[in-house]
């Protein structure tokens, strides 16, 4: 039976993409990656996972098996001239690569309506795929800015939030403040036409972006900057689940 009609939903995992090298690195040859919480933060809810090559031909056939699709974060940078910036800060690494089958699928993704959620660097890639803009080195940008690289371990919170009422992250989690881990340099400068800040941090530093259901006619389209795939409150994992439920309701 075809994927697409099972009662399952398939969620689509971007991949991470290595050139590889000496050891003790996997392989001498590239390689992709992805870390085992992603899958298991949607197969523990009854959706199978499903990694994502970076092959741009496939990408409408990709979308044609998947009922939702994660957009994951990396140690990588979203590249400044795609969102119109023509100097790059020197902690700016990109991966032109990935970031040209992500753009793809994602904007296939959005135009299809499907469920999308945008972790960390997914957000940002997020964010630009819709017209935004990035900050390429909160340090550098922020005054007084937090450490979003926390340095304890990402399995514990590193910081607070602020959640927007009446946004869609707000429907989800019931509350006006969460606490998350915290794995980026870079944020949403200027969110995208048509998008809503639904989180901050207390330094200012937006962390998380929306389609509105009700203006956009998109169900699911949500950006996080942290990691819920780490399940470090119940709160992650509220999130999960409503984005698990659009992507139900979208194949019904």
């Amino acid at each position: 039976m075809p994927l697409q009609t099972s009662n399952i939903p398939v969620i689509g995992f971007t991949l991470d993409y290595e050139e590889g090298g000496p050891a003790p690195v996997y392989s001498k040859m590239p390689w992709y990656a992805l870390r085992e919480n992603y899958c298991g933060s949607v197969s523990r809810h009854g959706a199978i996972p499903l990694p994502l090559p970076h092959e741009v031909e496939f990408v409408d056939a990709y979308l044609d098996m998947l009922s939702g699709l994660i957009i994951t974060g990396g140690a990588f940078d979203v590249s400044p001239e795609l969102y119109g910036q023509s100097s790059k800060h020197e902690t700016v690494t990109t991966k032109d690569r990935r970031t040209k089958f992500e753009f793809a699928i994602t904007k296939g993704a959005v135009d299809r309506k499907m469920p999308i959620l945008g972790i960390c660097g997914g957000q940002q890639l997020l964010n630009v795929v819709l017209g935004g803009t990035l900050i390429q080195h909160i340090p550098d940008s922020v005054k007084d800015a937090l450490e979003h690289e926390q340095k304890n371990p990402r399995t514990e919170p590193g910081h607070s939030i602020a959640i927007t009422p009446g946004t869609l992250l707000h429907k989800i989690v019931g509350k006006e403040r969460m606490e998350v881990n915290s794995a980026h340099h870079q944020a949403v400068a200027i969110a995208a036409p048509g998008t809503v800040v639904d989180a901050t941090a207390p330094d200012g530093v937006i962390e998380g972006i929306e389609l509105p259901p009700e203006s956009s006619g998109h169900p699911f389209c949500l950006g996080v900057q942290w990691h819920p795939e780490y399940s470090v409150t119940p709160d992650d994992d509220v999130i999960m689940k409503a984005f698990l439920d659009a992507a139900r309701k979208y194949r019904a």
